[in-house]
């Protein structure tokens, strides 16, 4: 009995010694191929660092404002018997607009129409009669007195009915009706929005660093976003003579024809005012562009091959720059790269110093200093 357990003990220590000899050489083996495990290259786009003559520009964000633009209200309260505008109509100076309720008005103007014309008559026969010496000068005087205090009293109902009668004080385009035939108009309710829309203005400001290269006439770019394939060009005309005491910025105004009517009062605009001279500036694609809490960088693609002959082995290398302006798809390095380096334009956030990587750029989009995005 002992002799059997004893062979059994052998065995089962055997078979154990066995698996554990095959498990070691499975481990080995894992070892030995993730040492000589290399990871595949990523696959990247590229891009040459270049030089290009930019155009100096001074970029800021602005609203466009009307030349001229008001509410149109009324100074005194009435009934509205007349409406002769339609919503979104183009208008001209004077044209009426609304009529109050004036009967009343036009009754007691009549009346002191007849004792202006009274009062003149009597002048005339009292100053005939002054001339021959038959009545004193105070008649003459009261005469006139009277006759000047009644023509007064006619004009203040004159000018009560003219301001009932409200009408266009420029020419523009009308807003949305706010007010109904037969409504009781209280005073200073709104009646409709009038906005000139030719010319029109962007108002915009830049650091106060900025204001020695500024004047009037200088070149100014619109762009909005209602319409993203047009830039409209204009003009600086205005520069305030004082700055924004808590921005320390300078306000300025740009006009531009806007004959199409395309730009409207409130929109928001990106302004880019053209100033003279041009610069040489080092162009690399946004996409290669890395921001991080220790500032901006790209990844340098250099070639590590020391063989003659052989293919070159690509590799990255993290490189900290500062950039100035953009334009379009394009920034400009104003430090920390040199003409001709190659960098990683796409695929960047999956890059590591030291990676391998393999350049394809036949599915990259191409980038553009005015890129015109496509229709959805």
């Amino acid at each position: 009995m002992k002799v059997k357990l004893g062979i059994a003990i052998v065995i089962v220590l055997g078979a154990l010694g066995v698996l554990g000899g095959i498990k070691l050489l499975q481990i080995q083996t894992l070892m030995a191929a993730g040492k000589s495990f290399t990871q595949p290259p990523e696959t990247v786009s590229s891009a040459v660092v270049r030089e290009e003559k930019w155009q100096g520009t001074l970029s800021a964000i602005g609203s466009v404002t009307a030349a001229q633009g008001v509410t149109v209200t009324t100074e005194i309260a009435g009934l509205i018997r007349e409406i002769t505008f339609e919503s979104g109509a183009v208008v001209a100076k004077g044209d009426l607009l609304i009529r109050l309720d004036t009967s009343s008005e036009e009754a007691q103007l009549r009346a002191i129409k007849a004792q202006v014309e009274l009062a003149r008559i009597n002048f005339d026969r009292t100053k005939t009669l002054r001339d021959e010496n038959m009545v004193p000068q105070a008649d003459l005087d009261t005469a006139d007195a009277t006759m000047k205090q009644n023509q007064a009293n006619a004009d203040a109902i004159q000018a009560v009915i003219e301001k009932k009668t409200i009408r266009a004080p420029f020419a523009g385009r009308l807003g949305i009706r706010q007010v109904n035939l037969g409504q009781y108009l209280d005073a200073g309710k709104p009646v409709v929005s009038l906005q000139s829309l030719t010319p029109i203005y962007a108002d915009f400001s830049l650091p106060q660093q900025e204001l020695a290269r500024l004047k009037t006439g200088l070149r100014v770019r619109l762009a909005i976003d209602a319409f993203p394939d047009r830039q409209f060009e204009g003009e600086l005309t205005a520069i305030n003579p004082d700055l924004d005491s808590s921005t320390r910025s300078v306000g300025l105004r740009a006009s531009f024809e806007n004959a199409d009517g395309s730009l409207r009062p409130g929109m928001y605009a990106r302004v880019e005012v053209l100033l003279p001279e041009e610069s040489n500036v080092l162009v690399i694609p946004l996409t290669s562009v890395l921001n991080d809490p220790y500032g901006e960088s790209v990844y340098v693609i250099e070639s590590n091959s020391t063989v003659p002959g052989a293919t070159p082995n690509l590799t990255v290398r993290r490189q900290i720059i500062r950039t100035g302006r953009a334009r379009g798809d394009f920034v400009a390095v104003e430090a920390g790269l040199k003409v001709g380096e190659k960098i990683a334009s796409s695929g960047v956030f999956k890059l590591r110093p030291g990676m391998a990587v393999s350049e394809n750029n036949e599915i990259t989009p191409k980038s553009s200093t005015t890129p015109r995005p496509a229709d959805s």
